[in-house]
């Protein structure tokens, strides 16, 4: 396999030669989706290294982190554990690769295609909170698990997959129980941006940014009664309601 790059203004992205055409849409939907997200964050990386993997396995070897990480997560979430990242650069499956990953549920196929955006996502929110990686390392780690949901719930909402991931949410209710609320590590893909919809919903999107930037030092309740105005039990009465019209839609 010959690797070349394909460029963008604020992307380099490496990938197999016979991925040109892809690479370039992957890069032009990273432009806008970067645009996009300079309304809502002071800080927006570019010079971004994407790296585009054409199998899990030659993904897995470049990100040693990533089947940790989706190994705690509920089933329900671990398809979509399709990329990762790190300091100035993502790692994500190819597009055909991510066809292949999909599901036959509706929203499956589109969710994961917009694994590149929830990539680059964490390196924004990491560059707005110092709380967040990267980089990573034993202890960076720790803390992204304890984070989990307000990391990767964060990157599911800005990359748009929270309404795609209907049917791995109602798996996840049916199959795992009452969900903690925020959501624990394992369901902070599938459930952490649901937090997001549901607070976008009622106070916008300011406020979504807003939450995204909490640090490490305020709890993860008393971040969410700050950013909903009320108590976090009546918001998890709510969340409720709101994962309940979500998967029924």
């Amino acid at each position: 396999m010959a690797w070349v790059e394909t460029s963008s203004l604020s992307f380099t992205a490496r990938h197999d030669s016979g991925q040109a055409e892809s690479a370039q849409r992957v890069l032009d939907d990273l432009e806008d989706f970067r645009a996009s997200l300079a309304g809502l964050f002071e800080h927006v990386p570019g010079g971004i290294s994407v790296i585009i993997h054409p199998s899990p396995l030659m993904l897995a070897l470049a990100a040693p982190w990533l089947p940790l990480a989706r190994a705690v997560s509920a089933p329900a979430g671990r398809r979509y554990f399709a990329g990762w990242f790190s300091r100035g650069e993502v790692h994500v499956l190819a597009p055909p690769a991510l066809e292949r990953r999909a599901s036959s549920v509706p929203g499956s196929r589109e969710a994961l295609q917009r694994s590149f955006r929830h990539e680059y996502a964490h390196l924004v929110l990491g560059a707005n909170n110092a709380s967040l990686p990267p980089p990573f390392s034993p202890s960076t780690f720790g803390r992204y698990v304890r984070m989990a949901w307000l990391c990767e719930g964060a990157a599911a909402y800005l990359a748009g997959q929270v309404p795609l991931m209907r049917a791995a949410i109602a798996r996840r209710l049916r199959e795992g129980g009452r969900p903690a609320f925020p959501p624990r590590a394992r369901d902070a893909l599938v459930l952490g941006g649901t937090v997001f919809g549901m607070l976008e919903r009622e106070r916008g999107r300011e406020a979504c940014a807003e939450l995204a930037r909490t640090p490490a030092t305020i709890g993860g309740a008393q971040a969410i009664e700050s950013v909903f105005g009320r108590p976090a039990a009546a918001v998890e009465r709510g969340w409720a309601d709101y994962l309940a019209a979500l998967t029924a839609a």
